[in-house]
């Protein structure tokens, strides 16, 4: 039988007038791994510091079991800004003990991409102080990773982490025999590690078993029972549990709750998006041409982030954005923003972009536009337009796309200076969208929003009629809302993915699987042979050969865009885009095979 490691017994907390937890009990045992989630502001990160005692409950207790080791994750970290990465994450440990630790290897490479920290600028040596946010975060959750412990609590563990270290740390979390409690949105990883979630819903939690797929059945079902009115029936819950059902495959292969009753909930509920529907539309409002890149190179400094991409955006294509940190996803959106917003005076380094005459752009970048503080929120939208065509005979209010996105009556009477940085966020997103644009550019846009809001936003753009990029480091909404992805893999080439995130990971392995090989052998050769030398004949055939692949690689990435671009426009016609497609396999690995002999001879040349 599981230990029992923590136990809230009948804890309620006030904060002015508002209860946000009101007699909650609830418990967490060995083995335990519980997803945290609820609206913005709903008391979720209040629950969790209870939980580990970093807060007191007004009324109520909390106990820990007898020698308890936790690791608390919180939204600020408490790192010394004069000690250097080393001190706070290694500690005293010679690099001989800690290199030869296979745990602190695999938190390093999983979450820092190397041993030597490639991102910071002395390594493990970087001192804290003027290090971002961002980078701080994942320091602290290296230092707690390390560390053992009996429960872990995570606040918003994937903030500031690509798809890479998201899904690292999804598979780290399931082989640690640690208990686990974890506050996040990012419902892809709540359902690849979490066996159980709790509901904080207006002062009261309620417990699920399962991941977050499983909760969305469990929810429903107890939404349905509860309903009194056809009215009660038509909530977001039965549009996401359809997508769950038909979209993506086997989101969960167990689930334990009564499966009839949620068919039955989403019998009459049509797909999320009528593809067809939406693209004849785009159609008319935007024309054939809406973005074509021609050999466009892009430049952030001195550093090619792109170089010769030949790429098309046509009316009505969704698209995800994925790739490392600095491939340069944000830059070439911004590339295209520019061209739009000078129509076409402004090109980016090289190459030429052509925008379509009827195009209007909304583009979401990650920082938050600055409004007068004194604004109130139903101002700040009836700023932009009174009312707003969704598509399809759909017409709202802003008041109506208001309350949508979670700001109530009295909501919309708040200032803007007054909104959290999720409102904020969340007031962005609906200012770009009452302008009625016909193509939407989103960049990370699911920053500090709840699931809630998520699947609002999500519900909005499945009968937006236009063309849309998303870059965003969460899996489930890229999945949701887009139906292609293409990938900038780090050398300045995009490609198209047709199994689309997962082929992303598979791919990133495996190139990391490829630099280690080769450079692995390396000292093993220097032990045997000493100072191995390379003779100046060696190293000009050397420097030869590896001109002749780069340029065999070039062809490779001409032949690979241009049949990415022959099947983006017949992606209706299967037998030809197998065709293609198995020509890009071939491709691949001919790529894969110069990529490895190149790097064999860089060291020499």
């Amino acid at each position: 039988m599981a230990v029992n490691l923590v136990n809230v017994e009948n804890v309620s907390k006030v904060y002015g007038t508002r209860a946000l937890l009101d007699g909650v009990s609830l418990g967490v045992s060995e083995g335990d791994r519980i997803g945290v989630v609820g609206r913005n502001g709903d008391g979720k990160t209040t629950l969790i510091r209870m939980l580990a005692k970093l807060e007191e409950a007004d009324t109520g207790r909390v106990t820990h079991s007898g020698g308890l080791r936790i690791g608390v994750l919180t939204q600020h970290d408490s790192l010394d800004p004069a000690a250097t990465v080393r001190h706070e994450v290694i500690g005293d440990l010679a690099d001989h003990e800690w290199a030869g630790n296979a745990k602190i290897r695999d938190v390093l490479t999983g979450l820092f991409g190397g041993l030597d920290l490639p991102g910071f600028p002395q390594g493990l040596d970087t001192v804290i102080g003027p290090l971002s946010g961002g980078e701080r975060r994942r320091i602290a959750l290296a230092q707690l990773l390390i560390a053992e412990q009996d429960l872990i609590v995570l606040d918003e563990p994937t903030n500031h982490l690509d798809v890479e270290g998201i899904s690292w740390l999804a598979r780290h979390l399931r082989e640690r025999r640690s208990a686990l409690v974890c506050v996040t949105h990012d419902r892809w990883f709540l359902d690849q590690v979490c066996t159980r979630m709790w509901d904080v819903q207006k002062g009261t939690v309620y417990e699920y078993e399962g991941g977050y797929s499983d909760y969305v059945f469990a929810r429903a079902e107890r939404e349905r029972i509860a309903a009194t009115e056809e009215a009660k029936r038509q909530n977001l819950v039965r549009k996401e549990l359809a997508w769950l059902r038909r979209g993506a495959p086997a989101r969960t292969s167990k689930p334990r709750f009564r499966v009839e009753a949620a068919n039955e909930l989403i019998k009459d509920v049509p797909p999320p998006r009528d593809t067809s529907e939406l693209m004849k539309f785009a159609t008319t409002r935007l024309g054939k041409t809406v973005f074509d890149l021609e050999d466009v190179s892009v430049q952030a400094g001195p550093k090619l982030l792109l170089k010769h991409l030949t790429w098309q955006l046509g009316p009505g294509d969704r698209i995800g954005l994925v790739g490392v940190n600095g491939a340069g996803k944000t830059s070439l959106l911004r590339a295209m923003a520019e061209a739009a917003r000078s129509a076409g005076e402004t090109q980016p380094a090289a190459g030429r972009v052509v925008v379509g005459k009827t195009v209007k752009l909304a583009y979401l970048s990650q920082e938050v536009a600055e409004l007068k503080p004194t604004l109130r929120v139903l101002e700040a939208v009836q700023q932009v337009r009174e009312r707003v065509d969704l598509g399809k005979g759909r017409e709202m209010t802003a008041g109506q796309l208001c309350e949508t996105f979670g700001f109530g009556k009295e909501k919309q009477w708040t200032p803007v200076g007054d909104l959290s940085g999720g409102e904020r966020r969340r007031l962005q997103l609906l200012r770009l969208l009452m302008d009625e644009p016909n193509v939407l550019f989103l960049d990370e846009p699911t920053n500090d929003l709840d699931i809630e809001t998520l699947t609002q936003l999500e519900d909005v753009l499945d009968g937006w009629p236009g063309s849309m990029v998303v870059i965003s480091h969460d899996r489930f909404f890229v999945e949701r809302t887009t139906d292609r992805v293409f990938a900038l893999m780090g050398d300045a080439t995009m490609r198209m993915l047709p199994r689309g995130i997962d082929e992303y990971l598979e791919r990133r392995s495996r190139m990391a699987e490829t630099a280690a090989a080769t450079v692995a052998p390396a000292p093993a050769a220097a032990v045997a042979d000493g100072a191995k030398s390379v003779s100046a004949a060696d190293a000009r055939a050397a420097k030869k050969e590896l001109q002749k692949i780069e340029r065999q690689l070039d062809k490779i990435s001409e032949k690979e865009t241009k049949l990415h671009a022959q099947i983006a426009d017949n992606a209706t016609d299967f037998e030809k885009v197998a065709k293609w497609d198995a020509e890009l396999r071939e491709l691949v690995g001919e790529r894969e095979e110069l990529e490895m002999r190149w790097l064999e001879l860089a060291e020499d040349a």
